[in-house]
């Protein structure tokens, strides 16, 4: 007999949350975001650099020629830590200048991969740690004690500094443009996406083993006590969680939606004794908005969001949207090699037997995503209907026959979107050719049958 299910609402105070995966994850995703630890462990590393350069002094250790005055050495180093400090101004008006360019013809949620960049921040810290070199060897300064070493030591900085920034601007200047952004883009997303791939599979139920929920048990509803979008969770912890209960997780949001406060976040069917609800919503990390390490569909919806922007009358710029829907290209053959399931993961403890039951995407919500808005949009442009019917078709070429349906159908809405925009026979034919550089590139012969 079924007995009725059960309530269970988040009561946790942040004492027993401190240590938590979901706060650990959320600290983690503020340190990748962060635009001054890095530059404060340089500004720190630089004073401490100093004192080891001042201990060598006082060992009297230098090679020949490395002595000069103190009106010299005071001139350096104030010189030093004044361009240091202009340098800095510098780089966070290039900031201002990506986050204007991102939130115009860009997309803004493209700023929270941007933050996360290594080399801004060690630019940033080589700034900030030759700074502190030079201060804190500027007050050792006297007429009869001069730290000849750390002034050599604090030019060579500043070269190194100069260097960095040459490298740093250079990679601004050619990584900022839509289609650099979107090859990166599309990187991460795929990289995520078989890291998924990858752990799923390792995780599968044993061939024969139950993949279904449990039926007939005791369920247990675990709600949110705060809204926020799913950002991650810890496979691992709340696999050993339902194990060391004998229960079954069911997660009912995947990653990247969001839950409003009090919805049911968790189900759990069985469990003796019942999971403490503070632990099992501590392994699912909630925040103001997406991240990228579990949700590769994030990516792809950056990769929309700039194909879309460069469709706006706004900007006009279809060729963009073409060079994206490249990358877009990329990223759905990635995605339709993969066995992704039907819209949800059934995940094994090492007995084999099912502990979490995971949502997910299909390979239609994945296609959907891709072109459906730039369909919308970019149905009136020459360029944007040929790429897609070149990307659709590479898609039947190259992919299983489960997976041509929705491509078909995405065609069929395709023909629809240019009947209703090319009323002129010849604009018609001309828009239903598929060409993979939009206009330029010539029809291409079909090179498989589309099953």
């Amino acid at each position: 007999m079924r007995s009725g299910p059960t309530e269970q609402t988040r009561t946790d105070s942040p004492v027993e949350t401190m240590m938590s995966w979901a706060v650990a994850f959320r600290l983690r995703q503020y340190a990748k975001s962060s635009l001054w630890i890095v530059p404060l462990l340089g500004l720190v590393l630089g004073v401490l650099l100093a004192e080891g350069a001042l201990a060598a002094e006082e060992a009297d250790w230098r090679p020949g020629g490395w002595q000069y005055s103190a009106t010299t050495a005071s001139s350096v180093l104030s010189a030093i830590v004044g361009a240091m400090v202009s340098l800095l101004g510098f780089v966070v008006t290039i900031g201002v200048l990506v986050v204007q360019q991102a939130t115009s013809s860009l997309s803004p949620r493209y700023m929270r991969l941007w933050y996360r960049d290594r080399l801004q921040k060690a630019v940033l810290a080589s700034f900030t740690g030759t700074f502190a070199f030079a201060f804190s060897l500027l007050r050792t300064i006297e007429s009869d004690s001069v730290p000849d070493m750390g002034v050599t030591l604090a030019g060579l900085a500043v070269a190194a500094c100069l260097l960095l920034l040459l490298i740093y601007l250079n990679r601004f200047t050619h990584n900022l443009r839509p289609v650099a952004i979107a090859e990166l883009v599309g990187r991460m997303g795929a990289q995520v996406l078989l890291g998924a791939a990858d752990r799923i599979r390792s995780s599968a139920p044993r061939e024969g083993a139950a993949t279904a929920v449990p039926a007939g048990g005791p369920v247990t509803y675990i709600r949110s006590e705060h809204g926020g979008a799913v950002q991650a969770f810890d496979a691992a912890g709340l696999e050993a969680t339902a194990r060391r209960h004998d229960c079954v997780f069911v997660v009912t949001r995947p990653v990247g939606d969001f839950v409003p406060p009090g919805a049911v976040l968790i189900e759990v069917h069985g469990g003796v004794p019942v999971p403490d609800p503070r632990k099992v919503t501590g392994l699912v990390a909630l925040g103001a908005e997406r991240t990228i390490e579990q949700d590769p569909a994030f990516a792809l919806r950056i990769l929309v969001d700039i194909a879309v922007r460069a469709l706006s009358p706004a900007v006009n710029d279809p060729t963009s949207a073409v060079q994206v829907l490249n990358h877009i290209d990329a990223f759905l053959h990635t995605v339709g090699g993969l066995d992704i399931g039907g819209g949800r993961h059934v995940l094994a403890d090492d007995d084999g037997r099912p502990r979490l039951v995971v949502p997910g995407r299909t390979w239609e919500d994945y296609l959907q995503l891709a072109v459906t808005e730039i369909r919308e949009y970019g149905a009136g442009s020459l360029q944007i209907c040929r790429r897609l019917r070149a990307l659709l078709q590479d898609l039947l070429d190259a992919l299983p026959a489960d997976r041509l349906p929705p491509v078909h159908a995405e065609l069929g809405l395709l023909d629809e979107a240019v009947e209703r925009e090319f009323r002129d026979p010849d604009r018609r034919a001309a828009a239903r050719t598929a060409d993979p550089q939009g206009i330029g590139g010539g029809r291409r012969p079909r090179t498989a049958p589309s099953g």
